[in-house]
Order: structure tokens, then C-alpha cells, then sequence
């Protein structure tokens, strides 16, 4: 024949739009059309699949050969569809006997020789070929990534001898079978290790059941850092379905699946120097920035005031929303973005813990939307020598403990509202957060004294809630607005005009 039509998969941010490589040889000059919308990586696979198929001792046919990519108005790009263009070149030259297209989908780039390589995107791929009930043949490499999806039929290969002699039945590949690895968290820095800090172990414990933003004030040396670091240890284990979105996009960013980070918390703690566009993605080609990275676990920014306006005002929409959208004049990227955010910053230039006006205008750096999108703000003090002491009884709390009433408390977040507390909605707060009247004014005058807006009284009011379920109480008591109220440090050193 001299048509062949056959099924690959793009990338659009994290979706894996269909695209059909339909193949068509006719008589003429001999060239080589790509057509479809196509980057640079893709119409250079002309040159790869020439090459690919002589090395492979197939006929490269001296002929009019046309490609087209449908459908046309998407863009594609990178080397994605390089086997799927040159099995079709096989099948429309009759070199493969009566293949059986349709019901298979094709991913890899071609080498030289013929040989397989792994590309970016296979996990979302994989997931619209078992939504359509299609077997992936694909790279090696990429399987043990895309074999993530339960219940979908993958094929790898390593060269295209392989993948026509399956199409032909002369030597069937065989379907990958490993399993999965299970979901178990890997082994974190435990909280054992903080010494003193009781006050900022209490907002760490509030903000994992919650998935509540938390920032914390401190000199250096305080033990800031060392917190953060031990809040994937105390954060509820992961769903499958959490796992599998942590993992596509990984899979379609620069630094690609790592088989090790499978079901653990993503933790992304960016340098200050990082740009916009590192913190929320972008490029030519959409891609996830550290905020899609760190979603479904936390993204630590340090020395918050020292990163640079623009990249902290950046953060108001995903922190907002839990998504990113990047527009660009060809192409839009909806990325996912909901992470919790945990920040560090000393109460001053000097680091010292002094109320000046160049700490005021240190504090200043952050702009009050940002402040009121971060539920939690503690101080956290320089700790006592003596609470240094390696013995027995100076030792913390372990997370196994922690964890233990956090996975409860989220539970009945859960079984009461479908989310953890953070993500309420307005007329969730309504339902699930009702205060006696006597409560109801006294955060009324919170509000006034510390010029508090609409969004930090709900912030304030999740928070609450959260204190409320970590002691299993039905209802938001008097000490759990109480306490959610004080961690407003920020509110109360700067406060705002009425």
C-alpha cells in the first residue's frame, strides 16, 4: 500500500494529545515532506529515519515520500515520533506484510543505527494509551516509567528490527509484567533530631495535617532549615493518584522520571537567585517550573526577602488557584501547582531579632497579598544552650509520632469535606468552620487591631479548623482560634493602615 496511517502521542503541558503520522509514497523526484506544524527537533527526523533505515538493512525508497502530522494546527516538537514516522515508511513501501496498525501506538526516538532512545513525556502518554485501549510500543528505557499506569499493555523495544518483526509475527515482543513498586515513603531526617523549638514543631505539625503555607521568622542558626527539611517526613503517604500526577511531571520536565522519587513527597527548595520563569516554567516550549515540581509536596524558599520581587509576586496565583497557566504566542500550558509552601527569613539584614527601621523595611520586602496567602507565621528563636544536650531526655519528638496524629487529623478532614482544610473553599469555611458568637468577636477585633483582610480571616478560620482536628474536636474551640490568631507574627510587626 501506499498509505499507512499510524497513532503517537504529543506533549501540551502535562496532556498527551493524539496525533496520526499518516505516511504517503507516490511516484516523482525523490524527496522527503514533513508537514504538520512541526519544530526543528521534528523535521530533523527525516535525516534520523534515512539514516535509521539503511542501517537496519530496510530499502529507503528513492521516491516522493510525504509525512503529514495531524492534526495540523498543533504544534509538536522534540524527537517523540521518529519510530512512529519510519514504521509508516515501511508499512506504505510494503516492506512490513499486512501490519496491524490501529491498534498499537508508537513512541521513541530513533539513533543511527536504528537503535531506541528514551524521550521525555512517556507516563502521560501512557495514560491515554490505556484510556484508548491501545498498546504502547516504546523505548526500553521509558518502561519502568510508563509501567507506573496500572493496567496498561506496553511493548518495549530496542531497535526497529525488533518492533517490525513483532509487526510482521516473525518474533513477537514480549509485554512488560513488572509490577509497580509500592507506594512506601523512604527514609527522611526525623524530627527527633530538633532540640527545642516547641512552639515551631507545633506549627510544622498544624501545617502537615492542613497542608497550610507556613513561614518562619528566625536568627540564623535557629534550626529554620532543619525544620523544613523534616516536613516530607511527617505528611500523610501519598495516593496513587497523587503519585502518578508528581511523576508526569517530572517526567515532562528537563529533569526527567526518577525511578527513586516514585511516592515520595516532592521537597523543591530553588536558590534565591532563581528567575520567574524557573519558579513557574516556561520556554518556548512550556515546562514546568519549580512550582509544578514541588506540587502534592512543598517548595522551601530560604531567605525569603532576598529573592527578587517579581518571582515572589509570582506565586500569588498558583498559591491561589493550585495551577499555573503559561501563554505563549504559539501554544498555553496548564500546569498543576498545588504544593505547600515553607519559607525562611531572618528578622532583619543583620539577622538580628531587633525592631528597627531596616528591619521594617526588610520585613517590607514582602507585599501584604503574599503574607495573607501564608496561613502560618512563627517565630522561631535562637535555641538555649542547655537544650543542646546530647542526652536522652533533650530529645525531640520522633515524626513517626507526629505523623501518626497528622494522617488522623487529615482523615477527618478528608471524610468530612473531600480536602484537607487549606484548600476550603468559601462555602466550606461557612459549613465546617462556625464559631460561637464570644469567638466570632473576638476575631472580629483581631481583624481590626492587626488590619487583617477577608483572605486572612478565612486563612485564619482554616487554621483553626485544623487546631480543632488535630485535637479531635467537632467544633472550632475558643484555644483554637486563640492559637491560630498568633501565628500572624507579621501582622503584628507590620501591621497595616486601616
Amino acid at each position: 500500500m501506499s498509505l499507512a496511517i499510524l497513532h503517537s502521542r504529543a506533549l501540551a503541558g502535562l496532556d498527551a494529545p493524539a496525533v496520526s503520522i499518516e505516511v504517503h509514497v507516490a511516484n516523482g523526484l525523490p524527496a522527503f515532506t514533513l508537514v504538520g506544524l512541526a519544530e526543528t527537533a521534528v523535521k530533523e527526523s527525516r535525516d534520523r529515519v534515512r539514516a535509521a533505515l539503511i542501517n537496519s538493512q530496510f530499502e529507503f525508497p528513492p521516491r516522493r515520500l510525504t509525512v503529514n502530522l495531524a492534526p495540523a494546527d498543533l504544534p509538536k516538537d522534540g524527537s517523540r515520533f521518529d519510530l512512529a514516522i519510519a514504521v509508516g515508511l515501511l508499512a506504505a513501501t510494503g516492506q512490513l506484510r499486512r501490519p496491524a496498525l490501529d491498534s498499537y501506538e508508537f513512541l521513541g526516538e530513533l539513533s543511527l543505527s536504528g537503535a531506541l532512545r528514551p524521550v521525555p513525556g512517556a507516563l502521560p502518554a501512557a495514560l491515554k494509551a490505556r484510556d484508548t485501549g491501545r498498546t504502547l510500543i516504546l523505548p526500553r528505557e521509558n518502561a519502568r516509567e510508563a509501567a507506573r499506569v496500572r493496567d496498561v499493555h506496553l511493548l518495549p523495544a530496542t531497535h526497529l528490527t525488533e518492533v517490525s518483526a513483532h509487526l510482521t509475527g516473525v518474533a513477537p515482543l514480549s509485554p512488560w509484567t513488572e509490577a509497580p513498586p509500592p507506594l512506601a515513603p523512604r527514609d527522611t531526617p526525623d524530627l527527633a533530631d530538633v532540640r527545642g523549638q516547641h512552639r515551631a514543631r507545633r506549627a510544622l505539625e498544624i501545617a502537615a495535617a492542613g497542608a497550610h503555607n507556613l513561614l518562619m521568622i528566625g536568627p540564623p542558626g535557629s534550626g529554620k532549615s532543619m525544620l523544613a527539611s523534616r516536613l516530607p517526613g511527617i505528611l500523610p503517604p501519598m495516593t496513587e493518584t497523587e503519585a502518578l500526577e508528581a511523576a508526569a511531571l517530572a517526567s515532562i520536565s528537563t529533569q526527567g522520571f526518577c525511578e527513586d522519587d516514585w511516592g515520595q513527597r516532592p521537597f523543591r527548595a530553588p536558590h534565591h537567585s532563581a528567575s520567574p520563569a524557573a519558579l513557574i516554567g516556561g520556554g518556548s516550549i512550556p515546562r514546568p517550573g519549580e512550582v509544578s515540581l514541588a506540587h502534592q509536596g512543598v517548595l522551601f524558599l530560604d531567605e525569603l526577602p532576598e529573592f527578587d520581587r517579581r518571582v515572589l509576586e509570582v506565586l500569588r496565583e498558583p498559591l491561589e488557584t493550585g495551577q499555573i497557566t503559561i501563554s505563549r504566542a504559539a501554544r498555553q500550558a496548564d500546569f498543576p501547582a498545588r504544593f505547600m509552601l515553607v519559607a525562611a527569613m531572618n528578622p532583619s539584614p543583620s539577622g538580628l531579632d531587633e525592631d528597627s527601621p531596616a528591619a521594617r523595611r526588610y520585613r517590607e520586602r514582602l507585599s501584604a497579598p503574599l503574607l495573607d496567602r501564608i496561613d502560618l507565621h512563627v517565630d522561631v528563636p535562637r535555641v538555649p544552650a542547655e537544650a543542646l544536650r546530647a542526652d536522652e531526655t533533650a530529645t525531640g519528638e520522633p515524626s513517626a509520632a507526629v505523623a501518626a496524629r497528622v494522617a488522623q487529623a487529615r482523615k477527618r478532614m478528608l471524610d468530612r469535606a473531600g480536602r484537607a482544610n487549606a484548600a476550603l473553599d468559601v462555602a466550606q469555611i461557612r459549613a465546617h468552620c462556625l464559631l460561637s458568637p464570644g469567638d466570632a468577636r473576638l476575631l472580629e477585633t483581631a481583624m481590626e487591631k492587626l488590619a487583617l483582610s477577608a483572605r486572612a480571616r478565612d486563612r485564619i478560620l482554616k487554621v483553626a479548623r485544623t487546631i480543632a482536628d488535630l485535637a479531635g474536636s467537632e467544633t472550632i474551640a475558643t484555644a483554637h482560634l486563640s492559637e491560630a490568631i498568633t501565628y500572624r507574627s507579621l501582622d503584628r510587626l507590620n501591621p497595616r493602615p486601616v
